[in-house]
């Protein structure tokens, strides 16, 4: 088989650069202005060690968020649910949200912004910036 002509993208998870965001979290972006011109939305996978997640943040953007593995918490607006795979979320731009591995295994998620340039707001310090920059690290353990 051949490789897609672009502005096709083929995304093999095993030649992707992983983005350590610390703490036992790992990105793998998949979509973006990274690597891709045209784009309207923005994707990739993250995986999460058992206990850890990011903190409470927003985005400029919307996001979907599908569980591909183990087990989640989402927290978003006011509310909190429990996730399991094959289970997603929707998040309207500006909603403080997080999600973390509540499970005992890895826990990972597909996530796509409704977007080409996507901030990170978090919650506690309104400190704004570049999704998956040298800012964006923030994984951490959770209780």
């Amino acid at each position: 088989m051949s490789e897609p002509q672009a502005p096709t993208l083929l995304i093999r998870p095993d030649q992707v650069r992983p983005v350590d965001r610390g703490n036992g979290v790992v990105t793998l972006p998949y979509v973006g202005k990274w690597n891709c011109e045209a784009n309207r939305v923005t994707t990739g996978q993250t995986q999460f060690q058992p206990g850890t997640g990011l903190p409470l943040h927003s985005h400029n953007v919307e996001e979907s968020v599908l569980i591909l593995e183990g087990e989640a918490v989402a927290e978003i607006g006011e509310e909190r649910f429990d996730l399991v795979a094959g289970e997603a979320t929707w998040v309207p731009a500006g909603v403080p949200h997080r999600f973390y591995n509540r499970g005992e295994g890895l826990m990972r998620i597909y996530w796509v912004y409704g977007g080409r340039d996507v901030t990170r707001t978090i919650t506690a310090t309104g400190e704004t910036f570049e999704h998956l920059s040298e800012s964006d690290r923030g994984g951490l353990s959770t209780p």
